[in-house]
């Protein structure tokens, strides 16, 4: 389940070390007047009898269709987005294991976007207070013991859409000669939302925006630009070895065949 709390200025700190902002969280680079603002950025969720809910509804279909699938099983562990596991989310995209034994720089560095992804989509959450799909159509979630707690959170945009996304867009820069499957595996982590009936497609959509957003006011911040170099560097010295990704690749490829229509 994802939380989004409020960031704060990066405290000094020694190399490969962070102080958790909430338990199993780290500081983000951006502090909450440097965040994207989400209120700005996207706009109201779909309307009633509008035919973006219509879409919205379409999609939720199809995904409900693939539950008891390889794919809602995928979907099921792109939810996870704790840390040691969720580091290995994109390890079969890079093509080498991402983990804080392997890869520390790395590691620390998605740790600290993912907190910066969360909190970008904190006001339109607050401000709309979209019922999830669940909640509609009661049908179950691909995480059972999270729906107590997601069903008091927004639905709009999606918090793990905007990650998954900030994720794909900074290791396409880490690994650019695989950024193309890397950018797949982000748009599927996305689509990981629909599948398991906790966000409509136009969260997941607007997620991504406030993604490419948060990454984009992360490039103007001096220690993101040099955690990133770090990350770029330590990436390609692990590559260099061949070493196998964390992942089942082949098991993951196939899942991810069976995803539901994008939009």
């Amino acid at each position: 389940m994802f939380v989004a709390g409020c960031t704060a200025s990066a405290p000094p700190r020694k190399r490969g070390t962070m102080p958790d902002l909430w338990p199993g969280s780290v500081a983000g680079y951006l502090t909450k007047e440097e965040a994207p603002d989400s209120l700005t950025l996207v706009p109201a969720p779909p309307a009633a009898g509008s035919a973006a809910l219509a879409a919205d509804e379409e999609a939720n279909r199809k995904g409900l269709a693939l539950r008891g699938s390889p794919r809602f099983a995928q979907a099921t562990e792109d939810a996870n987005l704790t840390f040691p596991r969720a580091a290995g989310t994109f390890s079969c995209a890079v093509g080498a294991p991402i983990s804080e034994a392997d890869t520390p720089q790395l590691y620390l560095l998605l740790r600290r976007v993912l907190s910066d992804a969360g909190f970008s989509t904190s006001r339109a959450k607050n401000q709309y207070k979209r019922q999830r799909p669940f909640l509609v159509n009661k049908e179950p979630t691909c995480t059972p013991a999270d729906e107590a707690d997601l069903a008091r959170q927004g639905s709009y945009p999606s918090g793990h859409s905007a990650a998954g996304w900030s994720w794909a867009l900074v290791l396409a820069e880490v690994a650019p000669d695989r950024a193309d499957s890397i950018l797949v595996r982000g748009r599927a982590f996305g689509q990981s939302r629909v599948v398991c009936n906790v966000h409509w497609q136009a969260d997941v959509n607007e997620g991504r925006i406030m993604g490419a957003a948060t990454v984009a006011r992360l490039h103007a911040d001096p220690a993101f630009a040099a955690d990133l170099a770090a990350a770029k560097k330590e990436l390609a010295a692990v590559r260099a070895k061949a070493l196998a990704p964390v992942r089942d690749c082949r098991a993951e490829a196939d899942a991810l065949a069976g995803a539901p229509s994008r939009e």
